[in-house]
This record gives structure tokens, C-alpha cells and sequence, in this order.
């Protein structure tokens, strides 16, 4: 029996209200398509700016999406 690994991650920092003034508790979770992070990154940019991606190691190729593109990435169907 095959099981889909995951290929994809997205990281995000969300503002924890109780943990004080700079505190973020940052997450990440993993994704068998690029097309299913991309739509999960998609809900998060409401929320937060604090956005990253990329591929799992050992993928190849290397991909790393950094907060700065992560709009524009997330936003290609």
C-alpha cells in the first residue's frame, strides 16, 4: 500500500494575545501538493503576514518561499 508523502510545508506565526507584547507561537504544517499549500497559505495571509513555504528535504528541487513572495506565490493557480 502507498501513502502520498509530504512534499510541502507552510510556516506561520500567529500573535498569541495571553503570551505578551512580542511573543508568536510559529506552526507549520505539510502538504502532499503545491496547490494544497498554496490554498492553505491563501486562508493564513488573512490573518498574518508571517507566511513561508517551501519543499520538504530531501525534494528536489529546493524550493523556499519567503514571506516577501509569499502573496504572489499563493495568488498563482
Amino acid at each position: 500500500m502507498k501513502t502520498d508523502k509530504a512534499i510541502w510545508y507552510v510556516s506561520f506565526a500567529m500573535r498569541n494575545p495571553d503570551a505578551g507584547h512580542h511573543r508568536f507561537a510559529r506552526q507549520t504544517r505539510t502538504f502532499t501538493t503545491e496547490q494544497d499549500a498554496k490554498a492553505f497559505a491563501r486562508t493564513l495571509l488573512v490573518q498574518t503576514q508571517d507566511v513561508s513555504a517551501g519543499t520538504i528535504n530531501p525534494h528536489a528541487p529546493r524550493r523556499v518561499i519567503a514571506p516577501a513572495a509569499i502573496t504572489a506565490w499563493a495568488g498563482d493557480s
